[in-house]
């Protein structure tokens, strides 16, 4: 199933944890990286002071549950030191799966689509680099990032996945 994951860093070297998580998705028997978004710069989230992040989206094809990805995503986390000190606090990596074909899921452990996707233009941007579709919930990536009203907050990088 097509699916796509978006990532975030802002503790130690950013864009190797981007791509250490990358890499062990890749890894993954069931999961097959198929695209990946430029890297972007963003202002972090929440009220927590914190250091920028570095933000990007991947397509990923894969035969896992939902479920099964999640718990494939929080391991992943896991080995790459990700602590749930803070919530929206500073993180190693942060691995959240955006969207997974057209599933609607809502349970107490996972929604999606990411019940945040349509506020956050540091997953709306990154997405607008690899998503194959004209179309999400009813309008345009570009009508979402707008509405978000923060677009600002999302900054161009030098940074490549090489």
């Amino acid at each position: 199933m097509e699916t796509y994951l978006a990532l975030g860093s802002n503790m130690g070297d950013s864009r190797h944890y981007l791509k250490q998580a990358v890499e062990q998705l890749n890894q993954h028997s069931e999961i097959r990286v198929l695209s990946k978004s430029d890297i972007y710069e963003t202002d972090p989230y929440g009220d927590v002071p914190q250091d920028d992040y570095l933000n990007a989206v991947i397509k990923i094809e894969t035969t896992l549950s939902p479920n099964e990805l999640l718990k494939t995503v929080n391991d992943i986390e896991a080995n790459l030191d990700r602590e749930r000190l803070v919530r929206w606090g500073p993180r190693t990596i942060d691995i959240d799966i955006v969207l997974m074909g057209e599933l609607e899921i809502e349970t107490p452990d996972l929604i999606i689509p990411h019940k945040e996707l349509t506020k956050r233009s540091f997953v709306l941007i990154p997405l607008k680099d690899i998503y194959t579709k004209e179309m999400l919930k009813g309008k345009t990536l570009e009508e979402w990032i707008e509405l978000s009203g923060n677009a600002d907050e999302v900054r161009q990088t030098n940074e490549s996945w090489d």
